[in-house]
């Protein structure tokens, strides 16, 4: 589904309320004179914002510092019950992290984004700084790059058009005809790699998760160090490993056999 254009009329005070919100998710803890020298909003409206969200207990106070409240998680979790195939790519993403000893993502195509899901952890994982619920450029990572492949063309050009191709590496793919010659041989195989594209010193494998009309709806990748994920594991192994889970997974959404 293409990203819906956008409103015209923004609300100025919700837009307000959400910049505080997205200053406390990404700087906990700040005081009510912090976030006017960070945000362009007087205090009196900061105040008033804060006060709001915090008598709806989206915000909580201590020692004057504020921080998100797990009220918010309520919300989050409540959107990730309604991917569809969340259940059942959850259960096999447990198990595709045992077999393989990595770590194992699970994410969702929303808008012009893949946001992460869920993770697993074999016995041997690399920790970064990934989270659930964190929101991604497609072309940075693998599965969004599988992603990016099973849509049509002309999609993946709009993605691309709007949030451009942002370098996060030196790897990062930043030209758009390399990006789409890679696209196509990602089509081919049924998997994309990610070699160090998003995080230096990590390499994944990743696949789309795709609806009853063939539409990609997510994807799963399966991620390690550069110098344990590499060679026969990182090309033949785990892609053969990867596609069987994701063939399960169509299985199951096509059928409804949550087994």
């Amino acid at each position: 589904m293409s990203e819906r254009p956008r409103s015209n009329r923004p609300v100025t005070t919700t837009e307000s309320s959400i910049r505080i919100l997205q200053r406390l998710k990404d700087n906990p803890g700040r005081t009510l004179d912090e976030l006017t020298e960070e945000l362009d909003i007087a205090r009196s409206t900061i105040h008033r914002h804060l006060l709001t969200l915090e008598d709806n207990d989206f915000l909580f106070r201590e020692d004057g510092r504020f921080y998100l409240s797990l009220r918010l998680l309520d919300f989050g979790i409540s959107a990730r019950d309604r991917i569809s195939f969340f259940d059942v790519a959850r259960r096999q993403v447990d198990r595709l992290a045992e077999e393989t000893g990595e770590k194992v993502w699970l994410v969702a195509k929303e808008g012009d984004y893949s946001v992460h899901l869920y993770k697993a952890s074999g016995a041997s994982p690399l920790e970064t700084s990934a989270r659930v619920g964190q929101r991604r450029n497609l072309h940075q990572l693998a599965a969004g790059k599988a992603i990016l492949a099973y849509l049509p063309e002309a999609e993946s050009r709009e993605i691309i058009d709007r949030q451009g191709l942002k370098e996060v590496t030196e790897q990062t793919i930043t030209d758009s005809e390399a990006l789409f010659e890679e696209l196509a041989e990602i089509r081919e195989r049924g998997y994309a790699f990610n070699l160090g594209e998003s995080i230096e010193g990590l390499n994944a494998v990743g696949a789309p998760i795709r609806d009853e009309e063939g539409n990609p709806v997510g994807g799963i990748s399966i991620s390690g160090p550069a110098n344990r994920v590499k060679g026969g594991l990182l090309r033949d192994e785990l892609p053969d490993k990867l596609l069987a889970t994701i063939d399960e997974i169509h299985i199951n959404i096509r059928y409804g056999n949550s087994t």
